[in-house]
């Protein structure tokens, strides 16, 4: 009764907050020189509505998102952005399929992964090197995860390093959600250093012609030593769960981790599938081939090596989350196609005029803010005409000519990367991790994830904006 109780509070104050916000969007504009639409009024008060009813917690996120994702259709079409008889062509076209399809794929590489008792084995491995210290494992963890993040996309990272963290708590018999929160803020700060570790850096490459090792070289400096100050916040943020007391820690020096492997075939099979896709996403580039069809390629040839039933190898595919994305993706793209993102991001930068500080700062807080709440792939899409824009204006052209490549597009890269730490939709790592912890009985909620993650993303942002600033002063 008293959850019940609870629920009805939280979600009506979330209804008052809801109706304030909608009311702000058709009035505010007009006092503060903004002209918006119908359209994008509308829109823009799914897209908050949607927020705020998660915070809530009171409907599920995936159901929400598709109800979110058809009142979007109908207000387009109300309105006239689209014709009704185009609805179905701009849904297919709102979709990520590159994103959708490479989750899809890893999650039946991981799951079948996960059946040969490899996960236990690096468990065990992992428990024993940390000796049963929770801070160590969280370091050892969240080191693991951002290195392998910066070489591979940081959804597959989680969808290997989840299950890892869950059998290493429940050997240990401890609370494993704040190892999982830790090593997705690790996985969005560690997939920054590379254009290959998260989507929005594969997008802005493509767009300035940034090579991999020159990603990398401006990257590789602000990430490194905004992770290694991290740990400070984490040690502050999660000083409680920290003194934790793992249970049955000599017993575990005796487990021998070698036993936990239960088909080495299946392995030596399933490993030689997973470092072939691994290899083919470093150089998908080159390929000139999407990193989904590489997932979804390395998929169909596990399924058919093992000869393991589809059935059983769908069961890890974890739909609701696919589906979520899917109703996220139609609702940011109506957003995107009432025009709101691209008066709000061009009336911000006015703001700065030809200052390049001042316009870094405020791409990299732009991005990081919007990025904490709008999944960042349709921010980047947004933001990446726009910086070519402001690139090409003579006032301004001036202030980078002597930059090999614009500080922007990092500025836009950290933003993006980093702001996914904000809220739990912020980054696809971070929904697919947390629908993994889910799953096993460790559910992580909204406000959970506000409380710990946005006071994290504020301060790494802050440290890898200073960062940016002093390179590109004094050594660019």
């Amino acid at each position: 009764m008293d959850l019940i109780e609870g629920s009805g509070k939280h979600f009506a104050i979330g209804m008052i907050v809801l109706a304030a916000i909608i009311v702000m969007l058709f009035t505010l504009p007009e006092y503060v020189g903004l002209e918006l639409t119908i359209g994008m009024a509308l829109t823009m008060s799914v897209l908050v509505g949607m927020y705020v009813i998660l915070i809530t917690e009171i409907i599920h996120r995936t159901t929400l998102a598709l109800f979110g994702a058809l009142l979007i259709l109908i207000i387009l079409i109300y309105t006239g952005l689209i014709p009704v008889h185009d609805s179905v062509s701009f849904v297919i076209g709102a979709i990520d399929f590159n994103t959708i399809g490479l989750l899809l794929g890893m999650m039946i590489i991981v799951g079948i992964l996960s059946e040969t008792g490899i996960f236990q084995y690096i468990a065990i491995r992992a428990a024993k090197m940390a000796k049963g210290n929770v801070w160590k494992l969280m370091i050892l963890l969240s080191i693991i995860t951002a290195v392998v993040s910066a070489f591979l996309d940081n959804v597959t990272t989680v969808l290997l390093i989840v299950p890892v963290t869950i059998s290493v708590a429940r050997i240990l018999n401890i609370n494993p959600i704040s190892l999982i929160l830790a090593e997705i803020f690790a996985s969005n700060i560690g997939g920054t250093a590379t254009l290959i570790g998260d989507p929005p850096n594969i997008m802005i490459g493509s767009a300035a012609g940034i090579s991999f090792i020159d990603f990398a070289n401006r990257m590789t400096p602000e990430v490194v030593i905004t992770f290694a100050i991290s740990f400070v916040l984490l040690k502050f943020m999660f000083r409680k769960d920290l003194k934790q007391k793992p249970e049955h820690v000599e017993r575990l020096q005796e487990i021998d981790e070698n036993k936990e492997i239960k088909d080495r075939v299946l392995l030596k099979k399933t490993m030689i599938v997973l470092l072939a896709v691994i290899v083919l996403f470093v150089v998908h580039g080159f390929l000139e081939v999407e990193v989904s069809i590489i997932a979804l390629a390395g998929a169909a040839v596990l399924l058919l090596i093992t000869k393991m039933r589809p059935e059983k190898a769908f069961h890890h595919v974890e739909w609701p989350t696919l589906l979520f994305f899917a109703g996220l993706f139609v609702i940011v793209s109506g957003v995107e196609a009432s025009g709101a993102f691209e008066i709000i991001a061009h009336e911000a930068l006015k703001i700065t005029g030809d200052d390049l500080a001042a316009t870094m700062f405020l791409i990299v807080w732009m991005s990081a803010i919007v990025s904490a709440f709008v999944d960042n792939i349709p921010w980047t899409a947004t933001m990446i005409p726009i910086i070519q824009n402001i690139s090409l204006d003579p006032s301004f052209a001036n202030a980078i000519s002597g930059f090999t490549h614009n500080p922007l597009w990092y500025a836009l890269a950290i933003g993006a990367d980093f702001g996914g730490n904000g809220t739990l939709v912020g980054s696809s790592a971070g929904l697919v991790a947390v629908a993994l912890a889910e799953k096993h009985g460790h559910p992580i909620f909204f406000r959970t994830f506000l409380v710990r993650g946005f006071p994290y993303m504020i301060a790494t942002t802050l440290i890898a904006t200073m960062i940016l600033y002093f390179r590109v002063l004094f050594l660019w």
